[in-house]
């Protein structure tokens, strides 16, 4: 299995309990892929470096786990079709 880390960017304009449902769904999807969640990193509300779909800020999220190789591409098929989340990117981590 290799470590991945998922950072997802949610609408700011969400109630609380929708962004956590988005948060619950992504984690979802990773289980359903056979991985599991080690650790999940809320940054709370930040200014974006420039204007996604009309908006200047977000919630950042970084969600750490473990997977076998083929679970990043099918979890960015389902994260990219979200409506309220304004960017993802799922990056593999070194080893070392």
């Amino acid at each position: 299995m290799n470590k991945y880390e998922l950072a997802l960017i949610v609408n700011a304009k969400l109630e609380d309990e929708a962004r956590a449902e988005v948060v619950e769904k992504t984690k979802g999807y990773i289980a359903r892929f056979g991985g599991t969640v080690t650790e999940v990193d809320e940054w709370g509300k930040k200014r974006l470096a420039y204007e996604i779909q009309k908006m200047r800020e977000g919630f950042y999220y970084f969600i750490k786990f473990d997977a076998e190789p083929d679970c990043p591409a099918e979890l960015e098929k389902r994260v990219r079709i979200q409506d309220n989340v304004l960017r993802f990117l799922c990056v593999r981590q070194d080893e070392a």
